[in-house]
């Protein structure tokens, strides 16, 4: 299996606002004083259709799927919370946390990959049964996924159940790594919602920050497993986890390696840090700010791959 891919599916908003659903455990979200919801819509839209156009222009597939007014789904830009496609035709469908999130899940949406797209969808797994017993497991968000060595990296909290990662893995052929990565919050450590917020996994390198992984077993589990698959690593350190500096993902264009983040991440980054991941991928950024401080998520989150 390949590690990345060049096309990607991401979600154009409709109704882009604060999500009081997902406040209740995501640290990042903001309020965005004297903005409505009507502005905040139309910030993000700028903010997405800007990326979009960045990720167009060095050549990457980008799917684009209209959101629906109805029902209310504010957090719609980010799919691969729901969502995963991969190489062998089969779909991921995930359980959510927040119910307002839960419709977001669209049938629909395959209907239009395989009719307008052209891709082939050979069957579903569906996960999503975990939600009547209050277990979640939010997507590649939850799960940072080395496709090449078939391991799950999974950062266990309330919306990543350590059953339903198992279950996961026994279905599409992963090895779960399973550890707890926790965050400052008001002087107090909490567990941070989503894995792909403080590691990022490329075809020859990891992006992580280790100082989150407080167990020093957990810490030495997931480290040997990168170095053992040959990864070099490049550690970010909590305050650039805070700027979505984990938060990244690799995409190709004729062989030639991107890494995008957004433009936060990429200013909390070293001239080090910078030098070597350019030893691999050319860093393509994009302004997400309102998308970032609103919604909690950035520009990993609003990527569904497809690998077809």
């Amino acid at each position: 299996m390949k590690q990345i891919t060049n096309s990607i599916m991401m979600i154009k908003p409709v109704g882009f606002r604060y999500n009081e659903q997902t406040a209740v455990n995501n640290y990042y979200q903001q309020v965005l004083d004297n903005l409505t919801d009507e502005q905040t819509q139309g910030k993000a839209l700028n903010e997405f259709n800007t990326f979009v156009d960045k990720l167009r222009n060095v050549g990457v597939n980008v799917v684009v799927i209209e959101d629906t007014e109805y029902p209310d789904t504010p957090d719609s830009i980010f799919p691969n919370n729901w969502v995963s496609f991969h190489s062998n035709a089969m779909i991921g469908l995930y359980p959510m946390c927040a119910e307002n999130r839960r419709d977001e899940r669209r049938e629909d949406i395959f209907d239009t990959l395989v009719d307008e797209y052209g891709f082939t969808i050979e069957g579903i797994k569906d996960f999503t049964e975990f939600e009547e017993h209050d277990k979640y497991l939010e997507g590649t968000g939850s799960m940072v996924l080395d496709h090449v060595n078939m391991i799950c990296y999974a950062a266990i909290s309330i919306r990543t159940d350590e059953i339903a990662v198992m279950q996961f893995c026994e279905e599409f052929g992963y090895r779960p790594i399973c550890f707890t990565a926790n965050q400052d919050v008001e002087g107090e450590r909490m567990e941070i919602y989503h894995t792909n917020v403080m590691m990022c996994i490329a075809n020859n390198y990891s992006i992580i920050c280790l100082d989150s992984i407080d167990s020093l077993i957990d810490k030495q589990i997931v480290l040997k497993s990168l170095e053992d698959d040959n990864k070099e690593i490049i550690e970010i350190n909590e305050n650039q986890l805070n700027s979505f500096a984990g938060n990244m993902i690799e995409l190709v264009f004729q062989n030639h390696s991107f890494l995008i983040m957004s433009s936060k991440a990429y200013k909390s980054l070293t001239k080090n840090q910078i030098k070597k991941i350019e030893k691999f991928s050319k860093i393509v950024h994009s302004s997400v700010e309102t998308i970032e401080n609103c919604g909690a998520g950035s520009v990993r989150c609003m990527i569904a791959e497809v690998f077809n």
